[in-house]
């Protein structure tokens, strides 16, 4: 599948990924290929990213190695769009 962030700045990451997990209003939940339509509102928390990406060194800095071996980015909220195998993060 295909995941971005996008934050008010910049298009942070545009990637193709394994899976992607976000912090929902009602808990964390995690999507992979061929998941269903949605569009969620995200709350503070961490977007884990699974999967094999690889980042340009100015990246390096806004994601952390979660303990499951998953990039992290942090999020104070923003809102989740998945359609045909693309995640679109637009984040706070």
């Amino acid at each position: 599948m295909h995941l971005e962030i996008i934050t008010p700045e910049k298009v942070l990451l545009s990637a193709e990924v394994e899976s992607v997990a976000v912090p929902g209003v009602d808990g964390e939940f995690q999507m992979l290929n061929n998941h269903e339509a949605i569009v969620s509102v995200l709350v503070k928390g961490e977007v884990k990213i699974g999967g094999n990406v690889t980042l340009s060194e100015d990246l390096q800095n806004e994601f952390t190695k979660g303990e499951d071996g998953r990039l992290e980015y942090h999020i104070k909220g923003g809102v989740l769009e998945f359609k045909n195998n693309k995640a679109i993060v637009l984040a706070d």
